[in-house]
């Protein structure tokens, strides 16, 4: 738990559960229009993206974690272990954030920070030697939030049409 700001908002993460599903819902399907905005010529519009049968199984594992603040949740994160070994590669194990979202009204806010602790936490428990996540050239914002937290460029992924 931290406390941000002035007010001092009181931002938890835990492991979401089915009473958290309209919310978890509406970030998730806030993340997809914000995809299908940047590009409409490999995303759809999907709501919800996550239905509520997929959230029952989801919440049977062990690789989400939702942000709250004053009851409401407002942040989504999925992380899982990623093992890595090869005849040309180094072996390694990797947490991978495959999903990292903040409700519109809440970024700018810490959240994402929090969140970075706390795979900071999950990667130090799950013996990980490495952080990773991909993000959307698009994604100016959280680009720039994940430099200032000290993530380096690994690859890019390009296309052509």
């Amino acid at each position: 738990m931290i406390q941000q700001g002035e007010n001092k908002t009181k931002i938890t993460i835990r492991t979401p559960q089915m009473q958290d599903y309209n919310r978890f819902s509406a970030i998730m399907d806030q993340v997809q229009q914000m995809h299908v905005d940047w590009r409409p010529d490999v995303y759809k519009p999907a709501s919800p993206l996550i239905t509520k049968e997929l959230f029952g199984e989801l919440l049977k594992g062990d690789s989400w974690y939702i942000a709250e603040t004053d009851g409401i949740v407002v942040g989504v994160l999925e992380v899982f272990k990623r093992h890595v070994e090869g005849p040309a590669q180094v072996t390694k194990d990797i947490l991978f954030v495959s999903t990292m979202a903040v409700d519109e009204a809440y970024r700018g806010k810490g959240i994402g920070h929090q969140f970075f602790d706390k795979v900071k936490q999950l990667k130090a428990e799950k013996g990980c030697d490495t952080i990773e996540l991909q993000v959307n050239a698009r994604n100016k914002k959280a680009y720039e939030m994940y430099r200032n937290y000290g993530f380096t460029e690994k690859s890019i992924n390009m296309e052509l049409k």
